[in-house]
């Protein structure tokens, strides 16, 4: 966005005192093409800047002319204009000094209002500033050219530049006083290809973050290339006037021209294309570095320029900083298997590069590590090094050229607090600094820029964070619920609060957390956070604040607080004593949400009504439902759906007085068994003990504030096949997937299920099993090795010593009639039980031994798959 399109959206009395002298309608006119002039950079009365003045003046008067007969006023604006051209033809740096003080004074209300100026703006008056200070540097080199060709070539340069005064005569000035004024001139613009350079490197840094990054090359490469060509004009007079310039003063400016031009030809050596900040080994990557002055400068060849990639450590790279690129590495930290790529130019492009496409690092070797420093915090790089002769005087020049910092990792588990070290030294290095030296502690207000700039980018959403998820980021960081919004953002924070203190109550680092919020609304959560669905960063505690006086079936969407990459759903209850509460659902995790949708669990619940605070659900969650199938498939198979449903506490029928569960409501669907958490170990042994060995029983925690055991997801039937299956609860766990052949089992369809497996054998997700039992997840260490089952024999039913008094059996006659009916459904709808005859540390594969009928359970079913 240009300035101008900022002042025009202000009122006018902002400006009240800028126009006295140049009109406001004639600035309208001009719009941008007045900004985007070097009026702030003519400095001076000399013949350049006359000169300049005058040509910006006559540019000016055309300007406006063409603008005036578009517009209704022409003959107004025609007439301001001759005024314009008689007050300033005869001295255009006054109307340089007008122009000037307007745009001083429109940034001055700009920067009242806005607190900062358009980066675009920024970058234009720096290409501006350059610019005009080529320009004055060619003006130099035709100046020492005139002035050595004699006083009638020094005469017609003056006349053809300023156009102004022919009989002025040229100024006395000797050779060696104007080759010195521009030697100063051309260091002053190496200077700013240098910094231009360097500013380029640091947003290809804080793009790793997720910055936007003007990655063409192209601007900057032509810079540098005007810069070389003056470079050798001016060198070119100098050695002309060798004489005259004397033995003591020529090789002092030879020395300087030698130091711009290396400075110029080693900094123009960039990395265009960065390798993987977190990098695996036996993992293959690309990367490429641009020579910018290559086309220019390099020397035609028989053999290609090879250019070569090395791992080194940080304190090789710091060695190689300090000695300014001019000493060659002495051993590689790592070994890099195709690391020799020829550095190739491209005439039609007119690039000069070395691509890297099949790159694998084999191995890392370690250095020592400061204190307490882990593996992950550990920074490395790739050195991308050449040496190349140029020309025209054949000089051989060694480039090298350091890729931002890596950290090397050998395994998955390790990513997470890698990409911590990598966000924390793109966000908080400075430029130019020492390799890789970053601040420990950073102001909070930075901390939440970088967090802001990251979850847009990860998320690819326009929607970033808001004050209040600032204010529920930093109480979590800070572990302080008393401060204040504004007591935060006067401080700083650690790198060790970041990803190295674990949080209070908590088994992970702050960024772990945020990490997982991260990656759970990248892949499940875009579209209803780029809605503004989720409120998401708020603690438990404020929402019970926000929702207690809400009616009955307000909720709001949080991000779990005590768990990573979860996402909950808080909602207001009432009871019959018109009591209220807050109930938290357990989180839902991607995988969870993969199996069914945020959308489509929310229409499930009928107790959710409204989205805080008064969005009917169904308008503001409508456009994320999935449409549910009916009838029959293409195959000719009935449909199903799986549903969510939460049983709050209050809506739980009380126990019986002889401990049993209550009686399960009548329903045309089948139930799986689920593990009831108010079971005991010593109830359990005697029915788990024909089945697995002996271990401790161990039940899987449930966090506090979530309903337990009362989200499920239930498969639903159509009503047409509802009479071939017994009556019974629909309960299944919300990360269930339901698989078609499943309402076979109907010897599964007892009133009260035995209970299948002790949580020791279950990972988090302990009612989620199927009934075919497929295994848990794997672990970091390896699970305990079942020990070999027994030979079971059948057991009398009515009167079986191992039965737990909370799972007794039908009575004696009720079983009798549930067996004849089962024997009158076949076979193959409930085989009988057999018990096993190997002796195996495993279940059998023959799924009769289970009494599943053609269902099974072995190492080939994983959670979440049918």
């Amino acid at each position: 966005m240009s300035l101008w399109n900022i002042v025009s959206h202000m009122p006018p009395e902002d400006f009240s005192g800028l126009f006295t002298e140049f009109p406001r309608s004639l600035r309208c006119l001009l719009a941008d093409w007045l900004e985007n002039q070097p009026w702030e950079f003519i400095n001076g009365s000399d013949t350049f800047c006359t000169s300049m003045a005058g040509g910006m003046l006559s540019a000016m008067l055309e300007k406006l002319r063409s603008a005036a007969g578009s517009d209704g006023q022409q003959c107004q604006i025609l007439q301001q204009v001759n005024s314009i051209e008689n007050a300033y033809r005869r001295d255009p740096l006054r109307l340089v000094a007008v122009l000037k003080a307007i745009l001083e004074g429109e940034k001055a209300a700009v920067l009242k209002r806005d607190c900062h100026l358009p980066l675009s703006f920024h970058r234009r008056q720096e290409e501006l500033k350059f610019s005009l200070g080529l320009q004055r540097l060619q003006h130099r080199v035709r100046e020492i050219q005139a002035l050595r060709d004699g006083p009638a070539a020094s005469l017609q340069l003056n006349v053809r530049d300023a156009q102004l005064k022919p009989e002025a005569k040229p100024p006395e000035s000797e050779v060696p006083t104007l080759i010195l004024e521009a030697m100063k001139e051309l260091e002053a613009a190496k200077q700013q290809v240098l910094k231009r350079i360097q500013i380029w490197k640091r947003q290809q840094q804080l793009a790793g973050n997720g910055a936007l990054f003007e990655e063409n090359l192209a601007p900057l490469q032509k810079r540098c290339e005007s810069l070389v060509e003056v470079y050798f004009q001016l060198h070119q007079q100098v050695m002309a006037a060798s004489a005259e310039l004397g033995a003591e003063l020529l090789p002092r400016l030879l020395e300087r021209f030698n130091e711009v031009l290396s400075s110029l030809v080693k900094s123009s050596f960039l990395v265009e294309k960065q390798p993987p900040q977190v990098l695996k080994t036996q993992t293959k990557f690309q990367a490429s570095v641009r020579f910018l002055l290559g086309p220019q400068l390099l020397k035609t060849s028989a053999k290609p320029y090879m250019v070569r990639a090395d791992m080194v450590t940080e304190k090789q790279a710091r060695e190689l900083a300090l000695s300014a690129y001019s000493n060659a590495l002495s051993e590689s930290t790592g070994e890099i298997m195709h690391n020799v790529v020829a550095l190739e130019t491209n005439p039609t492009s007119g690039t000069c590069c070395a691509n890297f496409k099949n790159v694998l690092l084999k191995k890392i070797k370690r250095c020592e590590r400061k204190g307490s420093e882990s593996v992950t915090e550990e920074k490395c790089a790739v050195l991308f090094s050449t040496t190349v002769a140029l020309t025209p005087s054949n000089l051989s020049v060694h480039l090298q050229v350091l890729s931002l910092p890596i950290v090397v990792i050998v395994h998955g588990n390790q990513d997470n607090n890698a990409k911590a070290t990598v966000l924390w030294d793109n966000a908080f290095s400075e430029i130019d600094r020492v390799p890789f030296v970053v601040a420990e502690r950073v102001p909070w207000e930075k901390m939440c820029d970088t967090l802001n700039l990251k979850f847009m980018a990860e998320v690819q959403t326009t929607k970033g964070l808001l004050k209040e998820h600032y204010f529920f980021l930093a109480q979590k960081i800070f572990n302080d619920h008393s401060a204040s919004f504004e007591d935060f953002q006067s401080r700083s924070v650690s790198w060790a609060q970041f990803n190295k203190e674990i949080l209070p109550g908590r088994g992970f680092t702050f960024w772990q957390w945020f990490d997982g919020v991260l990656d759970l609304t990248k892949r499940c959560l875009k579209s209803y956070w780029s809605d503004r669905l989720i409120i998401g960063f708020i603690s438990k505690q404020y929402v019970c604040k926000l929702l207690s006086t809400e009616p009955d079936g307000t909720f709001l969407l949080r991000f779990s607080d005590s768990e990573i990459g979860g996402v909950t759903i808080a909602h207001v209850i009432r009871g019959k004593d018109g009591s209220s509460q807050v109930e938290n659902i357990q989180p839902f995790s991607a995988k969870d949400l993969s199996i069914r949708s945020l959308g489509d669990r929310i229409r499930d619940l009928g107790q959710l009504r409204n989205l805080y605070p008064n969005t009917p659900k169904d308008q503001a969650f409508g456009s994320h439902y999935n449409k549910e199938q009916t009838g029959k498939d293409g195959r000719g198979y009935v449909s199903t759906a799986i549903k969510m449903t939460v049983e709050s506490e209050r809506d739980q029928q009380p126990q019986s007085a002889a401990g049993g569960p209550p009686e399960a409501p009548q329903a045309q669907m089948f139930s799986l068994p689920l593990l009831q958490p108010e079971l005991h170990p010593e109830s359990l042994q005697s029915v788990l003990g024909p089945i697995g060995p002996a271990a401790p029983f161990c039940p899987q925690p449930v966090p506090t504030g979530y309903p337990t055991g009362e989200s499920n997801i239930n498969m639903m039937v159509p009503d047409s096949l509802g009479s071939s299956f017994p009556s019974t609860s629909p309960m299944l766990s919300p990360s269930l997937v339901m698989d078609p052949v499943l309402p076979r089992c109907q010897d599964l369809a007892f009133r009260n299920p035995l209970p299948f497996m002790p949580d020791q054998y279950m990972t988090g997700e302990a009612s989620q099993l199927l009934s075919g039992g497929p295994s848990p997840e794997p672990q970091d260490e390896e699970m305990p090795e079942l020990a070999p089952f027994t030979s079971m024999v059948d057991p009398p039913l009515q009167s079986s010593p191992r039965m737990p008094p909370s799972m007794d059996m039908p009575p004696s006659s009720d079983f009798d009639q549930f067996l004849q009916e089962v024997s009158l459904e076949g076979p193959t709808l409930c085989p009988p039980f057999t018990p096993p005859l190997q002796r195996s540390g495993y279940p059998s594969p023959n799924a009769s031994c289970w009494g599943l009928g053609e269902s099974r359970w072995d190492d080939s079913v994983r959670p979440g798959h049918a």
